[in-house]
């Protein structure tokens, strides 16, 4: 697990909702493990995975855009000037 600091602690009180807090008293129930040791280690796997590189990659596909007719993509400022107005600076 690396070098974790376990004598430094932060206390605090969090308030859980009840479906989580039985899910949590039942994995310390489960394995003998404190009810702090368990809330611990499920945040820690949690933010863990979030920062994981297993998960897939975000992918975008592409798809055509399909313009009005008469809208010229390539021709920015034409574009911004029919949609705002020959004042839009």
């Amino acid at each position: 697990m690396g070098s974790r600091l376990r004598d430094v602690s932060v206390r605090t009180t969090l308030t859980l909702e009840d479906d989580v807090a039985e899910r949590l008293r039942e994995e310390s129930r489960r394995t003998g493990k404190s009810f702090k040791d368990v809330v611990n280690e499920s945040i820690r796997a949690g933010l863990d995975r979030r920062t994981s590189s297993d998960l897939p990659p975000f992918k975008v596909r592409a798809r055509a855009m399909h313009a009005r007719p008469g809208l010229d993509f390539d021709d920015i400022e034409g574009l911004i000037e029919r949609l705002e107005g020959p004042l839009h600076r």
